[in-house]
Order: structure tokens, then sequence, then C-alpha cells
């Protein structure tokens, strides 16, 4: 960064440009392209002509510069946030109709709920779903047999 870039440089809100970039550290921006967004921007602008914005333009400034700059990173992270979002949502137990679920507090005497989240899931399906039934269970099949007794 030459002097005539300090200058204006000073009057910039790095946290105002991360919140318009939504990331939450200065760190997620690498250094060489903080100093290539200053940099274009010296080139597009003169000095004097940017000592006359105020401090929110250049921040809208600076932010849309590294945008440009940082397309891939966020496209990148952008996915991976939706990806996760998906994953979260699949691996919540959808209740198609709706409805309301009448829960007793004497059956949650067994539930760790410092236990990992899955199980935790799992606890819950198995309780509100009934999906501890055995495979083993011939009577509860529908089958249109004679299922009153057992064939040797």
């Amino acid at each position: 960064m030459s002097k005539k870039d300090s200058f204006w440089t000073v009057q910039l809100d790095w946290l105002n440009i991360l919140k318009k970039l939504d990331l939450q550290s200065i760190n997620m921006i690498p250094e060489y392209k903080r100093e290539r967004a200053i940099h274009n921007l010296s080139k597009k602008y003169s000095p004097e002509e940017l000592l006359t914005f105020t401090p929110e333009e250049l921040d809208d400034l600076v932010a849309d510069e590294l945008k440009n700059l940082m397309k891939k990173e966020l496209s990148l992270r952008d996915k991976k946030r939706k990806e996760m979002q998906e994953k979260f949502k699949s691996n919540m137990i959808p209740m198609k109709q709706g409805g309301i679920i009448r829960i007793n507090p004497k059956d949650f005497k067994d539930l760790d709920m410092d236990g990992d989240p899955k199980d935790i899931i799992k606890y819950f399906y198995k309780k509100f779903f009934g999906a501890n039934k055995d495979d083993d269970d011939d009577e509860n099949d529908n089958i249109n047999e004679d299922n009153t007794g057992y064939y040797i």
C-alpha cells in the first residue's frame, strides 16, 4: 500500500465491510485481496476524489470490489451453507400432515439431553412414530393371511 492509499484507507470501517460481505472475521479475506481491492480503487479514482467520499461510500466501494475479487470463495461458502441447511433439514423428521403431538414428561426420563443429537432424534422418532417395532413381529404385517396361529 502506497502513501497515497493510506490517507483514504484510514476511513475504512472493516467491520462494516465484513457485514456487507456477510463474513465473520477479517481473516476470511486474504490480505493480498484486500490490498488488491485498495489498489484497484486507487486506479479507478484519484486520491483527492477518494478523500471526498463519506466513510460509508468508501465501505461500499471496497465491499463491492472485494465481492468481485472473492466471487469464488463467497460462492463456495454460500454453497456449503446451503448444503449444511439441507442436511440439517433432512436430519430432522418431517411431519407431512402437521398436527399436535401430545408429550408426556414421564417419557423423557430415559433421555440423555447432553448426548449425541442424532441419538436424541432417533429417540424422538422411536417415541412418536413407533419405529421401535421389530421386523420379526408377524402379527402387525399387512399380509392377507391367517395370523391367529403358528404353522409348523
